[in-house]
């Protein structure tokens, strides 16, 4: 049996489990989601899941997936399960102030889009980095350890303590340096106005971010957080010039593979310029940019928000991970397990 002769239903059941696929040899299939919480260092609880394979297919690695920024993790319900139909034991997150983890981020507090990264992000690459050592002494063999970072999640991950010598490869999705210079045309002007304008007149008016204008997907963005994305956005090198974050940054240091990906009509929030300058930022890894056109899957858009919908994925998900798998041995090892 071979994973692609898997037939499954997109049906979801009420409990909000994945639905069960229909194997031809009868084996069970179906993705487990197993919510739980992770305690980060200030001992804060953010709401998290595990999508468990299938135990016809068992767990070959282990993934992480960082939101964009605002977005909340049931976004990517649709991507994680896919993937743990591939044998990935995926865990998807809230950061502090978002959606299921709101309550971690307690009245009267805010929170900045770093503390998501060394705090938050850290939570979730060390819960995962556990469960990828405990699968591996139980398997008697090395596990890869994959991040898929959307934007935010991809592009603040070389904040996070441990991640060069943690994370075995960085699939980044629109993930970019948004420095507005890396705008042109008219999206420069509306990046202009987005920084300077929006972001800050939002916070004043409404205390916060709404996330209305951030995007579809997007929930309201703590004032902190929305100042400093527009402070970096107005920055030349965004959170890379920002110099209070220098002992910090550790992407120069990271030696695993980095695949990413910009979306060609997503002229307003990941040109491909802006992909290009993160991806310059990871000097000792093996690096690959990729990008993805609406008219590559024969649809009229995809958009910043579009890669991780369930009615893009048979097309496009398997165009996003089937290189970084090939490119990376630990991830190799688990496609030629399959």
């Amino acid at each position: 049996m071979t994973l692609s002769s898997m037939i499954h239903t997109e049906a979801r059941s009420s409990a909000g489990r994945a639905a069960e696929p229909v194997d031809p040899d009868g084996q069970d299939l179906t993705v487990r989601v197993s919510p739980t919480a992770l305690r980060c260092n200030d001992g804060r609880l953010l709401a998290a899941q595990w999508f468990e394979p299938p135990s016809a297919v068992g767990i070959r690695a282990v993934a992480v997936i960082g939101s964009a920024t605002a977005v909340p993790a049931s976004y990517y319900r649709h991507f994680a399960e896919w993937l743990a139909r591939r044998g990935y034991a995926v865990l998807s997150f809230d950061y502090r102030g978002i959606a299921a983890s709101r309550a971690a981020l307690q009245p009267g507090e805010d929170v900045r889009l770093r503390d998501w990264a060394r705090v938050d992000m850290s939570a979730a690459l060390h819960a995962a980095d556990r469960r990828r050592l405990e699968a591996a002494e139980l398997q008697g063999r090395e596990l890869g350890l994959l991040w898929v970072g959307h934007s935010l999640g991809g592009n603040a991950v070389g904040l996070v303590p441990g991640f060069p010598g943690k994370v075995d490869a960085l699939l980044g999705v629109a993930a970019q340096v948004a420095y507005l210079g890396h705008w042109s045309g008219l999206a420069r002007l509306q990046a202009w106005l987005f920084f300077h304008l929006m972001l800050p007149g939002a916070v004043r008016l409404f205390g916060h971010a709404p996330g209305r204008l951030l995007g579809p997907r997007a929930e309201d963005l703590p004032s902190a957080a929305a100042l400093e994305w527009a402070a970096w956005g107005r920055q030349p090198g965004f959170l890379f010039g920002d110099e209070s974050l220098a002992r910090e940054r550790c992407y120069d240091q990271f030696t695993g593979t980095v695949h990413l990906w910009n979306i060609t009509d997503d002229h307003l929030f990941g040109p491909a310029a802006a992909v290009d300058a993160l991806a310059h930022q990871f000097v000792a890894a093996r690096v690959q940019r990729h990008a993805i056109s609406p008219t590559d899957l024969g649809v009229s858009k995809i958009e910043h928000f579009g890669p991780f919908r369930r009615d893009l994925g048979a097309k496009l998900w398997p165009r996003l991970l089937a290189p970084i798998e090939t490119a990376t041995p630990r991830l190799a090892l688990r496609l030629h397990s399959a």
